[in-house]
């Protein structure tokens, strides 16, 4: 049905018309009319109405139609107006595309932005509480009279002697007890210790952090060092299962604006993963939000406290006094060294107190330089401090930190991710490993991402048209790729000579990957020796784009091609020697004719790109040649094999390419020497003596000065071949043109 615009036609409407159609024909008239003025627009409103029914509506058509033909256009009408609909929503879509991207990328800004306002509105809070408790600490401390009654104030309930504390404590104890022989599964979770005590506990509901669709109902306990979440057991009212249990000192909490429906929740995040609870009114949501700040806060003063006690200077206990005279002079001795007391380090600064949640934070909003910067801050202010318990404690919050944040940006780095954006788009977390002292692993995850990116630009490129053209896009991508990573790689690594082996070993196989692809559609698929020459040319020439940073690859491919080249010239090699063996067993020995002087000009153009210039001592009047067809056709074919054969040359196919030119020679010459022998003509005897003259006084200098020229110096074989003072000798007896 084509419903308003946008939609398009349904496939069941558009197969009824078109197919659901008696095959008859009917005395009736088509209800629904259809001319060239009006028709198309009053069938657009009756398919968009809101009651059409696509059966009645065919069978009402078939019914009052006048034949095959009325049909058939009414179906072509429906087929317009389905693929009209169809190039409108394409063109809406295209339209609207960049702008649902740069929607949904505001989106993310924004909600980063929050995230970092509400974590720096809750340090603004916490740091106005701290400073209000510090005062208050400050004046009783001056007045402890005065702190007295302002804590008998504030808290009625509070214990007036130490039996009253000590039941006070025994029991909050009693009641976390209680709450937790309730959850199933936590009892060796959580073990018992004095100081532990339930804070604040409630029903809450989970949801999907992605998608804010509703998971479950969960049961949370804070306790003044954790959090336990629990969720319902269906079965059995006010009975829990054990979930989760997160510290405190690496919780972090975020408020989550209203949006109707979703209302009343706060946000949890613990790295690596974030959970959101909805509570059951606004009062619940705020006293949540509340009492875990003030629990924090709390935890926080607490560890700092315990953290100045154990950083005090504990007194030396007395020695007895001896009654032995000899331990007079000793005392002597230890007073002149001079008493190396271990220098106190001050943990109490709020920075530090704070650091393991703000890495935390740090890392839960992608903020690694933030993250990073913190430890080199921390590791500048513990470099030259001695290792006490309080530190070694410190250094082991930190560790787990840095663990968490490597394997954030292992995974950012993994070829998992995303490969688009390029060598560039792996910087941000390739330096944040290094700066973490693991520039191996950034090496290696840096090359994966990069082989992995290479290889599916590789995969993506479309087979299509001609081998060259395929071979053009393939050395593009690939040495463009290459290039590219050599430069971020020389970039990122500027101060690491040691990764830049691993670099030299990465772009070896990389460039065995593309001669993988290379000779698959090139050899293998047996394309003749000028296309496999050409491609060859074109792969060595974009190598040779890798010189501009320093690195040479071309006798890594030389080495991965020579053994495709050398399959690839023998099999030419045997071609050619067929193609001879065929001429010679149908050879005459007559002078061409070529006909026309058309056809003898293009003759002569041919033998003088072969290299041959004394061509026209071999023609004759009007238009013949005083050379046979087999000799002429041989010279063409030899000449064009060696100048194809010498775009693909380098040093390791010098042999094979001689061995070759060598075999293919000896067949015609075996073949003028057999025939000047069995000859009894004398007329043909001198026609077959000016063939061998052309031989060796014309095409071979030609085929051993282009061979020279290619190479770099002469080949001996060629040369034994051409200063032979008589022809090769064969069987006097054999019969056969070729031996």
């Amino acid at each position: 049905v084509l419903r308003s615009a946008g939609a398009a036609l349904s496939p069941g409407a558009v197969a009824a018309a078109a197919g659901q159609v008696p095959g008859g024909e009917s005395g009736g008239t088509m209800a629904l009319s259809l001319g060239e003025g009006g028709g198309g627009s009053r069938l657009r409103r009756q398919l968009e109405s809101g009651g059409f029914a696509a059966g009645e509506y065919v069978k009402q058509l078939s019914q009052q139609s006048d034949g095959d033909r009325d049909l058939q256009e009414h179906r072509q009408r429906i087929q317009a107006l389905s693929e009209e609909t169809a190039q409108s929503l394409k063109r809406n879509v295209y339209q609207n595309y960049r702008q649902f991207i740069e929607t949904a990328r505001e989106i993310s800004y924004l909600e980063s932005e929050m995230y970092q306002l509400s974590h720096i509105l809750t340090e603004q809070k916490g740091i106005m509480e701290a400073v209000t408790q510090a005062l208050l600490l400050q004046a009783d401390r001056d007045d402890p009279a005065l702190g007295a009654r302002r804590a008998a104030a504030a808290d009625p309930f509070l214990p007036l002697s130490a039996k009253d504390a000590a039941a006070s404590e025994e029991g909050r104890q009693r009641t976390l007890t209680t709450l937790l022989e309730k959850v199933e599964g936590c009892r060796d979770l959580l073990p018992e210790s004095p100081g532990k005590y339930l804070v604040y506990n409630g029903d809450l509901v989970e949801y999907d952090a992605d998608h804010m669709a509703q998971i479950q109902r969960v049961h949370a306990f804070l306790m003044n060092d954790c959090l336990l979440v629990a969720t319902a057991l269906p079965n059995r009212r006010g009975a829990y299962r054990y979930d989760a249990l997160y510290p405190l000192d690496g919780l972090a909490v975020v408020n989550v604006k209203d949006n109707p429906p979703m209302k009343d929740m706060f946000k949890l995040l613990m790295f690596p993963e974030s959970r959101i609870f909805q509570a059951e009114n606004a009062k619940i949501k705020k006293e949540w939000l509340e009492v875990l700040e003030e629990t924090k806060r709390n935890r926080a003063l607490s560890e700092k406290r315990r953290l100045e006690q154990e950083a005090l200077p504990r007194p030396a206990p007395t020695p007895p006094e001896s009654t032995n005279p000899f331990d007079e002079d000793e005392e002597e001795e230890e007073e002149e060294e001079p008493s190396a007391e271990e220098e106190v380090v001050d943990l109490s600064l709020e920075w530090i107190q704070e650091l393991p949640e703000d890495l935390d934070v740090c890392i839960a909003q992608r903020d690694f330089e933030g993250a990073v910067d913190l430890l080199d801050k921390l590791n500048e202010y513990l470099g030259d401090k001695p290792v006490s318990q309080p530190v070694k404690e410190l250094r082991a919050k930190v560790d787990e930190r840095v663990r968490q944040l490597t394997d954030v940006l292992v995974f950012e780095l993994s070829p998992d991710r995303s490969l688009r954006g390029g060598p560039r788009a792996t910087r941000r977390a390739v330096s944040q490993l290094i700066r973490l002292g693991q520039s191996t692993k950034a090496c290696e995850l840096f090359l994966k991402n990069r082989a992995a990116a290479v290889q599916t630009a590789i995969r993506q490129l479309r087979i299509e048209g001609a081998t060259l053209l395929y071979i053009h896009k393939l050395c593009h991508v690939f040495f463009t790729s290459l290039l590219e990573t050599a430069r971020e790689f020389e970039t990122d690594f500027a101060g690491n000579n040691g990764c830049y082996s691993a670099f030299v070993v990465w772009a070896r196989s990389s460039m065995r990957m593309f001669v993988d692809a290379f000779s698959k559609q090139v050899f293998d698929s047996k394309e003749s020796l000028s296309t496999a020459a050409e491609c060859v040319k074109v792969a060595k020439e974009h190598c040779k784009q890798l010189s501009e940073i320093g690195l040479d690859l071309t006798f890594i491919i030389h080495a991965l091609l020579v053994k495709d080249i050398k399959g690839a010239l023998q099999s030419y090699k045997d071609i050619i020697i067929e193609a001879t063996k065929h001429r010679n067993s149908e050879e005459m020995w007559r002078k061409m004719n070529l006909m026309t002087p058309e056809a003898l000009g293009k003759l002569r153009e041919e033998m003088r790109s072969c290299g041959v210039g004394n061509f026209d001592q071999y023609t004759g009047d009007d238009c013949w040649v005083n050379l046979s067809y087999t000799v002429v056709a041989f010279t063409k074919q030899t000449m064009a094999f060696l100048e194809e054969a010498l775009k693909l040359y380098f040093p390791e196919l010098h042999m094979v390419l001689l061995e070759s030119l060598v075999e293919i020679i000896l067949v015609a010459v075996q073949h003028v020497d057999y025939s000047l022998r069995c000859e009894q003509d004398p007329e043909k005897k001198a026609f077959i003596r000016q063939n061998a003259s052309f031989l060796y006084e014309t095409v071979l200098p030609v085929v051993e000065k282009r061979f020279e020229e290619g190479v770099g110096k002469p080949a001996k074989q060629l040369q034994d071949l051409r200063n032979a003072s008589r022809l090769m000798r064969v069987n006097p007896e054999s019969t056969t043109s070729v031996v």
